[in-house]
């Protein structure tokens, strides 16, 4: 039978539980005939990094590795004449890639599971994959808690760091020992790192070898064991001498920490620290006050966030949350460890029986279930998700959303008529979906409508089913409510946001749109059929983050509205009538520095951009930094016309007489921008030499960037040489590039 999400939740729901299924390739033979469902969300009876946790996700039912990420998802499920089930299952980034996971009719023969093989080049671990103590949780069911945290639903591109430095603690010690175990395909470099320890003059390996680097100041080293003499909390100066003091380490540990992010740039995650999870004021009136340990540890995490700012490439790894998420009573130490210890809970290592007792002391889990092993998938998820949103791997530049069972309940013109009171209730998911729509817009990604409904009713009772009005229908930066295919629609939606459907996110709640969507655009990622789902997939997952929020962030929604308005003024004038009305002026500036305030637009813009990309190349901030102080020039510039502002919108990396790369917002696409800002640089590249010089450009076609594969033509170089994808050209030194005259030149109001 084809596959239904709706079957494969009643039948995921009902018959899972005692169930013993077959699992390994299409085209071989099994790896295991033990693999089962547990109700806590994890795979039993097999043990492997890539097979750890299931779900059901927004669109399909999921087996998930350890980090929560989706490694497998059916494609189709059938029926044996027993009534037994056989899923197809495939590898979304391989979808080529087939296992079969097929119900057994009876418990399998006692027998060790078949060794994992190297499919995918699925990584080999020597034993089996430890596992907590085994506990009743009937609340922890469904999705992981790494899958919960961290969604993977909009990852399309995976990312495994090569080498990541570790520093820290015995926390530290045991998330590296864990990782060790989880991550092969990832070294892990270790440095211990308590009250006044000082880093190697080099790490391990070269700076430029590592992903990025985590650290964790000790909350014993910040606070001092002076706090376990908890009667000297009744006295408010003491209490104000632990915050002073506690705050002045970590400005000291954190500096001494940073060594390798100073000298080399290298990217960092700092861990904040986790607060008790029970007040340890010396009264009930006393919580929350100035001698409550759980506030002084939230004042500590407030500076250390005060402090990441002095950093730059630096950002804070909120730990707290996570693990207040899980549940600090099964991961904090704190019921049996002192508060200041700050770590995950073990079974204590003098208890095995060998000092005589009258009464033994049971195993910790049987009074204490512990669920470090989430905890610690939860801090790699975290990690890896901070990582991948840096790196604006597969960011979402836009959600369009449909109305009717997808902002509100019901259909707008059937359950919303005057006659047919009461009408479905607002509260619960409607009410969480309009506000992420507003936090979206607050991290400049664009959101639309596209619905097929009458646009005039729409307008006539909006105010009356948004109800409390969150959410206005001039929120949106594009409208599309109308009769048409939605497929017209959206690809109307991506060409006014000059955006592709590999950016876009498209949620509607009717499956067959959403077949039909992904069918026409086959990058477009599709979500909707459980509200349930839709704004923690939204809001929490790393494609829908941003690194930085720069002014052009900010103000691109309005930057969109007025590029709409520009381009209904387009169609009114002919071409040359209408670029002279523009009044364009474009200014430039140099950026020399990674402390500039312009820098994180300029890394955000040359990561993001793939249309007007002369090279597609991606650099990270320590490739830049480098750059920079080889002699590398980076040239930004801004431009305004008599519409809008459009900030910051283009990139030049120049090396002597060189055009190493060009990158421009498709927004200014079509007002001969380009052509404009390459006669100016040559003249500036001129200038800088003392004799007449050849200016050289490079370019390699992307599947993306036809829209700049010809600028240099267009400028008058002529093309030298051309090898698969690379391509060379040259300015000889007498030639000078057209300059548009409609665009002027100004000086930057910044520096």
């Amino acid at each position: 039978m084809d596959f239904d999400q709706n079957v494969v939740f009643e039948i995921l729901s009902s018959r899972l539980s005692g169930r013993r299924f077959a699992f390994g390739p299409a085209d071989g033979p099994r790896l295991t005939e033990n693999l089962s469902f547990g109700p806590n969300g994890e795979i039993e009876g097999y043990s492997h990094t890539n097979e750890a946790y299931w779900d059901i996700g927004a669109e399909h039912f999921r087996i998930l590795d350890c980090n929560g990420g989706v490694m497998w998802r059916p494609v189709s499920v059938s029926t044996d004449k027993d009534g037994l089930l056989t899923f197809l299952l495939i590898h979304p980034p391989s979808p080529q890639t087939h296992f079969i996971l097929q119900e057994l009719a009876q418990e399998p023969a006692d027998t060790p599971p078949h060794p994992a093989g190297a499919y995918l080049g699925a990584p080999q671990t020597s034993a089996p994959q430890q596992r907590d103590a085994p506990h009743e949780n009937p609340h922890h069911s469904g999705l992981s808690d790494p899958a919960y945290l961290f969604p993977s639903d909009l990852e399309v591109t995976p990312t495994i760091p090569s080498r990541v430095l570790m520093i820290g603690s015995c926390l530290t010690a045991l998330y590296v020992e864990q990782f060790r175990t989880r991550h092969p395909e990832t070294s892990f470099d270790y440095i211990p790192y308590n009250f006044v320890s000082i880093l190697p003059e080099a790490p391990p390996c070269p700076a430029q070898d590592y992903d990025f680097q985590y650290i964790q100041i000790p909350l014993r080293s910040v606070l001092t064991d002076r706090v376990v003499q908890g009667m000297r909390f009744n006295d408010p100066e003491f209490a104000r001498t632990i915050v002073d003091d506690a705050c002045d380490v970590i400005d000291v540990m954190l500096d001494a920490a940073m060594r390798y992010n100073r000298q080399h740039g290298l990217l960092s995650f700092v861990s904040g620290f986790i607060v008790p999870q029970r007040s340890a004021a010396p009264s009930l009136r006393g919580i929350g006050g100035a001698g409550d340990l759980c506030g002084i540890v939230r004042q500590l995490n407030a500076h250390l966030a005060r402090k990441i700012a002095d950093y730059d490439n630096t950002y804070l790894m909120d730990v707290d949350a996570v693990a207040s998420s899980i549940g600090k009573r099964f991961v904090l130490d704190d019921m049996v460890y002192f508060y200041a210890h700050g770590a995950v809970t073990y079974q204590d290592w003098d208890d095995f029986g060998a000092i005589p007792r009258n009464e033994p002391i049971p195993a910790l889990h049987t009074l204490y279930p512990t669920r470090q092993a989430d905890f610690v998938a939860c801090i790699f998820r975290q990690v890896l998700c901070a990582w991948r949103t840096i790196g604006q791997v597969d960011q979402v530049k836009a959600v369009i959303f449909d109305l009717d069972n997808t902002l509100w309940r019901g259909q707008i013109a059937e359950h919303y008529r005057p006659d047919t009171r009461p009408w479905p209730r607002t509260d619960g998911w409607p009410l969480g979906v309009w506000e992420c729509i507003h936090f979206l817009r607050a991290r400049g990604i664009l959101v639309a409508v596209c619905s097929k409904n009458d646009l005039a009713l729409v307008q006539e009772r909006w105010a009356e089913v948004v109800d409390p009005p969150f959410l206005a229908l001039e929120d949106f930066a594009c409208v599309k409510i109308n009769w048409a295919p939605k497929t017209q629609n959206i690809a109307e939606i991506c060409s006014e946001f000059h955006i592709k459907p590999k950016s876009v996110v498209f949620v509607d709640d009717n499956p067959v749109e959403r077949a039909a969507v992904t069918a026409t655009f086959a990058d477009i990622r599709a979500i909707g059929g459980n509200p349930y789902l839709t704004r923690r997939i939204l809001l929490w997952s790393a494609e829908t983050q941003i690194a930085h929020i720069s002014d052009e962030s900010a103000r691109r929604e309005d930057m969109v509205r007025q590029q709409i308005r520009r381009e209904e003024s387009r169609t009114t004038m002919d071409r040359e009538t209408f670029l002279a009305t523009l009044g364009t002026t474009l200014s430039f500036l140099a950026i020399t520095s990674t402390r500039q305030p312009e820098f994180s637009r300029v890394l955000e813009l040359t990561n993001k951009t793939n249309q007007f990309n002369t090279t597609g190349k991606r650099w990270n901030f320590e490739e830049i930094s480098q750059y920079i102080s080889e002699g590398g020039t980076i040239l930004a510039f801004f431009v305004t016309d008599r519409f809008t502002t459009y900030g910051l919108v283009g990139v030049l990396y120049l090396r002597a007489a060189e055009i190493v790369q060009y990158v421009m917002s498709c927004r200014v696409l079509g007002m001969e921008i380009e052509e404009f800002v390459i006669a100016q640089t040559v003249s500036l590249l001129r200038d800088m030499s003392e004799t007449p010089t050849d200016i050289t450009a490079s370019l390699i076609e992307t599947k993306d960037n036809t829209p700049c594969r010809d600028v240099y033509l267009r400028c008058g170089f002529r093309e030298t040489q051309s090898q698969d994808s690379s391509r060379h050209f040259i300015l000889p030194a007498q030639d000078v590039p057209r300059c548009p005259p409609h665009i002027t030149k100004a000086e930057p109001e910044f520096s």
